[in-house]
């Protein structure tokens, strides 16, 4: 599916011109068949834009004057799931200074913030502002409402920019390397030139899954700690990814030194994820007073405390260093009430 939305944003995008365009001019253009033009050509008929063709010799295809952009084919939940992603996604903004992902993912213990302007958050208040003049008539007031109803409180994370991301996902389609400059663990830039595979999105953070030409070996890098990013025309050819997905790979590594604990806590489910609701950690229900959990483990005293704050009894089923700090520490709470 996304390479069908690729492919019909970029006819729409070419038609738009206002131009008229042969069938094999647009082929050449798009990377398509003659088969899969005449197909995207329907589609976009469907969807409501009013594209012109002239068979045989000399024949084209041109979209209609005045009717460049025609409502978006949203139905009531996509246009309200629209407006609050856009809302969620404008809400998260640059820190001052930002703390350490740890990990394979080669970044310093801290960074200067990049400034919102020009982040993708910045191009989401923008696009939540403007939407609904888009929309089918029948839904504007829906979406006027939710807009007036909505507040996001802010969610300090690093900034990228809608430039970054679009440049490197254009890399990973066209299998293209990629080189930018990148500040490591120890605050040292470096160019690096590496094959781009996956973009993740984690914990607030967006990640780069590539291999390294230099270091023959797989990395991921922080989108916000790069800079002089630049598309080199030079192909590859696709390795497996190193796991499952490249999400897995990123969490493998970001847990790598972390203890993995088990717990069974007595309380729901919803209540134990909003507790540990900024961990990484998988949360899985019982039944409606009992709740599986697994995470990494960084330090014993954040569990601790997050477990002290739910106020739920809980049961450690992995995790022996977890457990004997649990007790070493049980011990000093008796000796300071006799």
């Amino acid at each position: 599916m996304a390479d069908v939305t690729a492919r019909m944003l970029a006819l729409l995008s070419t038609l738009q011109s206002g131009r008229s365009f042969s069938g094999d001019e647009l082929t050449r253009r798009l990377g398509v068949s003659p088969r899969t033009l005449r197909r995207d050509v329907d589609r976009l008929r469907g969807y409501g834009y009013p594209v012109e063709t002239q068979p045989g010799p000399g024949g084209y295809y041109r979209l209609a004057a005045g009717r460049t952009m025609p409502p978006l084919v949203l139905d009531d939940d996509e246009a309200v799931a629209t407006l609050l992603a856009l809302a969620s996604l404008a809400a998260v903004g640059p820190t001052a200074v930002e703390s350490a992902a740890g990990g394979p993912a080669e970044a310093g213990p801290a960074a200067v913030g990049a400034s919102g302007e020009g982040g993708i958050g910045d191009a989401a208040t923008r696009a939540y502002g403007k939407v609904d003049q888009f929309l089918p008539a029948r839904l504007r007031g829906r979406a006027v409402s939710v807009r007036s109803s909505l507040e996001t409180s802010p969610q300090p994370a690093p900034s990228v920019t809608a430039e970054q991301l679009g440049l490197i996902a254009e890399a990973i389609a066209a299998q293209e390397t990629i080189s930018f400059s990148y500040q490591n663990a120890r605050r040292e830039r470096a160019l690096r030139r590496v094959e781009p595979y996956r973009q993740v999105h984690h914990l607030l953070r967006w990640y780069l899954l590539a291999w390294d030409l230099e270091r023959e070996d797989w990395r991921v890098f922080r989108l916000d700690r790069m800079t002089d990013l630049l598309r080199s025309g030079s192909r590859y050819e696709p390795r497996p990814l190193p796991a499952e997905s490249a999400s897995d790979y990123l969490r493998q590594g970001l847990n790598r030194h972390k203890q993995t604990v088990s717990l069974v806590v007595d309380a729901p489910a919803a209540a134990v994820m909003d507790a540990l609701r900024y961990q990484d950690a998988e949360i899985q229900a019982v039944d409606d007073h009992r709740t599986n959990v697994t995470l990494a483990l960084d330090s014993w005293q954040w569990l601790i405390l997050n477990l002290a704050f739910l106020k739920a009894d809980f049961r450690i089923t992995e995790g022996e260093p977890f457990t004997t700090d649990c007790r070493t520490f049980a011990h000093r709470l008796l000796n300071a009430t006799t």
